[in-house]
């Protein structure tokens, strides 16, 4: 058997807990959109697990749209506008901020009025699982 068969039947017989995981520690901060979608898409191709755990504000939230995603219940997400490189709220960029929400978070930022202005609003890792339905990380 050559290496590469070897590996290939080692890997596969590793529990799915042992694969590789993304998380968003590095991204916290948020920043510009370029940064984050190929995440998003990397992690929406591979179907593997990606954990929002810490402090995940702006540009980070986008990880919300990954479809194998969890929070952590001690996660803080914090929510606002998108904006231009002039730090001017723009409608267009926080349309594509709330299509990576489920339906009932986008409609409470919404109503709330919450992704209309620059001003942070904070939603606990906790509060994403009860309210909004996002699902806890499994424990380390």
């Amino acid at each position: 058997m050559t290496v590469r068969i070897v590996f290939a039947m080692l890997l596969a017989m590793l529990p799915a807990g042992a694969m590789a995981e993304g998380s968003n520690a590095g991204y916290g901060m948020g920043g510009n959109f370029s940064r984050f979608d190929p995440v998003v898409a990397q992690y929406n191709a591979s179907g593997e697990l990606f954990r929002i755990a810490g402090h995940c504000q702006s540009s980070c939230t986008l990880f919300l749209g990954i479809r194998n995603v969890c929070v952590e219940r001690s996660a803080s997400l914090l929510f606002h506008s998108a904006h231009d490189r002039q730090r001017n709220p723009s409608p267009s960029l926080t349309v594509h901020m709330l299509d990576a929400y489920n339906p009932k978070l986008r409609a409470y930022l919404t109503a709330g009025h919450y992704m209309d202005t620059l001003a942070f609003h904070t939603i606990s890792g906790g509060d994403m699982i009860r309210r909004f339905g996002y699902r806890e990380c499994p424990r380390k």
